[in-house]
């Protein structure tokens, strides 16, 4: 029988450079708190999820400056972070492998992606519970895509059916998803190296809502939509 245990993991160790601020995006203010805090909170809140696994960077000093305690041991620290996102979700994982099973399910979400949803959240454990595979979050493509070139001249229009806009969490088996990052170093997100096993993710409907925040702007944004959800500062 199949683990029906959900776990989180969310990479925090980068930088954030595009952001242009003095300190790593994820500690950034949103609403007085920081946008790890609001993500880790969006994982938590379905209590199918046990624990959520929070990757940071070896030297990080930030971390323990804010409060955790309303999570209570729900939130596990990782100081095992790496250089790019593959490899700190790699090492959350090898560093979680004495907690977690290779049949529980792991979440993987972005730092930096705030405001997800709590029903696109449930929507998603309970379509891929009893998946094969395991799947993510996203939303079909709505604008028309261009491919240029490298001097930003119109190259091409794409054909955006069946094209959707990859968001997080990205939901697999802890030993399917080692074993996938095990074998590729240069993917952009989970699924991806779960492809190149040859299998086939399922796309489960997400909302517009759950952008990722990448530059200044996004903040901004990030707290409209929480503020319009009834969070204060």
């Amino acid at each position: 029988m199949t683990s029906e245990r959900f776990l989180g993991l969310i990479p925090a160790a980068g930088a954030g450079e595009r952001m242009g601020q003095p300190k790593p995006k994820q500690y950034l203010d949103l609403l007085g708190r920081t946008m790890l805090y609001h993500s880790v909170k969006a994982l938590l809140a379905d209590t199918r999820i046990e624990t959520v696994f929070v990757v940071l960077a070896p030297t990080d000093q930030e971390f323990k400056q804010y409060p955790w305690g309303e999570f209570g041991e729900r939130v596990a620290p990782l100081f095992c972070g790496g250089a790019t996102r593959h490899d700190s979700v790699l090492n959350g994982l090898l560093a979680a492998s004495s907690t977690a099973e290779p049949d529980d399910w792991i979440l993987v979400h972005d730092a930096a992606r705030p405001c997800l949803g709590r029903r696109e959240l449930q929507r998603m454990l309970d379509e891929l519970a009893a998946d094969e595979v395991g799947g993510i979050l996203g939303v079909p493509v709505a604008d028309t895509l261009k491919r240029a070139d490298v001097a930003a001249r119109i190259q091409a229009t794409e054909a955006r059916e069946n094209l959707w806009q990859a968001q997080t969490p990205q939901m697999f088996r802890h030993g399917l998803l080692l074993r996938a990052l095990g074998r590729t170093t240069k993917l952009s997100d989970e699924a991806g190296a779960v492809e190149a096993l040859g299998l086939k993710p399922k796309l489960v409907q997400g909302s517009p809502t759950n952008l990722k925040v990448t530059y200044a702007e996004d903040l901004q944004l990030a707290q409209t939509i929480l503020t319009s959800r009834g969070m204060k500062p």
